[in-house]
């Protein structure tokens, strides 16, 4: 128990403060209380015998109104630490009411619920499949872990300094045979990143007084974003389509004529191309909100042989079962199409999408619309492919020459 806390007696003559004390309360619907501080105590209520009980607070204020606020079962906190846990949320809700931080009147909150809430929020703006993925790392790295419970008032930087510690330490599994590696500190600015933006949500969102707490803690490792530095010129993406089953050319064609992630070509359906206007609508990607490209009537051509007389919701690049493309279904073959043509061991299907937008940044097409075409930020691109700007502003600045 809280070495500042006296284990007192409480209402009625009873205390609530041990497994044994609660065990020999009688059921009522009124609360025990066990006082904590003048004017503030904790209470229990013991409704029947077999259920847990549940727990709350009741302050009474400067103007002489009492409070009663319910803290929940605790039935995530072991039995015989309920009544310390109940006395620490109990605390943390007197000082966010003191402060005014936020409506007493609601649940206290926790590292979860902020992540909860941001999920909600970014499902509201940006749609689901950006909302899924904040999801599922948080069900990964946060729930999981013991952080996941601490109220934000309480959170402080050693909370932060240990979940990051975990975090680093918890390996991934590298492939389905169960091989595990150590997780890559790129990985690990992820899922901080997603953490921290939960966090900072709550923040603007006055859950919490101040980001004190993660500022530090949650700081990105520098200067560790790996560039996809294998590239595959024109002949050898020709060569890579020419070596490939007719099955999987369709789809390495795809990927050579379109910047696109290959996960957001293989979602694509036969009505997503505009067969009259060549406009190919990009509904599922990792930036989250539909977009439109018009492409090049090469690129028109091979959508409108591939797509002739198939149903509006089948898979615009099909598999030979007409199902669409996962990445469980094309790695072994673009592995075999790759070694077939003779190209540098690594080769995957993202390297078609990193060689494409190298080129249309080194041809000189402007960053924003190769971040638009791309799906991504312009930071991204001027990250990762600014360095092949160099040669055109060297012959832009040849060009002002007298």
């Amino acid at each position: 128990m809280n070495g500042t806390i006296a284990a007192t007696e409480g209402w009625m003559g009873h205390k609530i403060d041990t497994v044994t004390a609660r065990a020999r309360l009688k059921v009522r619907r009124e609360p025990y209380w066990q006082r904590i501080s003048k004017g503030f105590h904790v209470g229990f209520r013991k409704m029947s015998g077999t259920t847990t009980g549940s727990w709350s607070l009741r302050h009474a204020g400067e103007n002489g109104n009492e409070i009663e606020h319910s803290l929940g079962k605790l039935e995530d906190c072991p039995d015989h630490r309920r009544f310390d846990h109940a006395v620490e949320l109990a605390r943390e809700w007197l000082a966010r009411s003191e402060s005014g931080v936020v409506d007493t009147s609601q649940p206290i909150y926790t590292v979860m619920a902020a992540c909860d809430a941001y999920v909600n929020r970014v499902r509201e703006l940006r749609g689901a499949k950006a909302a899924d993925d904040l999801e599922a790392r948080y069900r990964r790295w946060v729930r999981s872990d013991p952080i996941h419970k601490v109220p934000l008032p309480q959170l402080t930087p050693r909370h932060l300094d240990d979940f990051r510690r975990r975090l680093i330490a918890s390996p991934v599994q590298a492939n389905k045979a169960g091989k595990v590696r150590e997780r890559s500190k790129d990985s690990v600015n992820r899922d901080m990143a997603a953490l921290r933006a939960a966090l900072n949500r709550a923040l603007a969102d006055r859950m919490v007084a101040s980001d004190f707490a993660w500022r530090e803690p949650l700081k990105a490792y520098k200067n560790v974003t790996k560039r996809r530095g294998l590239y595959l010129d024109r002949e050898q993406r020709r060569a890579f389509i020419e070596h490939a089953p007719e099955y999987l050319a369709a789809f390495l064609r795809g990927l050579s004529s379109l910047p696109l992630r290959p996960g957001a070509l293989a979602a694509l359906t036969v009505a997503d191309f505009d067969r009259r206007l060549h406009v190919l609508k990009i509904g599922t990607d990792k930036s989250g909100a539909d977009r439109k490209i018009k492409v090049p009537p090469s690129t028109a051509r091979l959508f409108e042989q591939i797509s002739s007389e198939r149903p509006p919701a089948a898979p615009l690049l099909a598999r030979p079962d007409g199902q669409a493309w996962t990445k469980d279904a094309w790695k072994k073959p673009i592995k075999e199409a790759a070694q077939s043509a003779g190209l540098p061991s690594g080769t995957t299907a993202y390297t078609l999408r990193h060689s494409v937008i190298t080129d249309l940044v080194h041809d000189g097409l402007d960053l924003l619309t190769v971040a638009q075409l791309s799906g991504t930020s312009v930071a991204m691109i001027e990250k990762h492919y600014g360095h092949l700007r160099s040669e055109i502003a060297i012959e832009a600045l040849a060009r002002l020459a007298l």
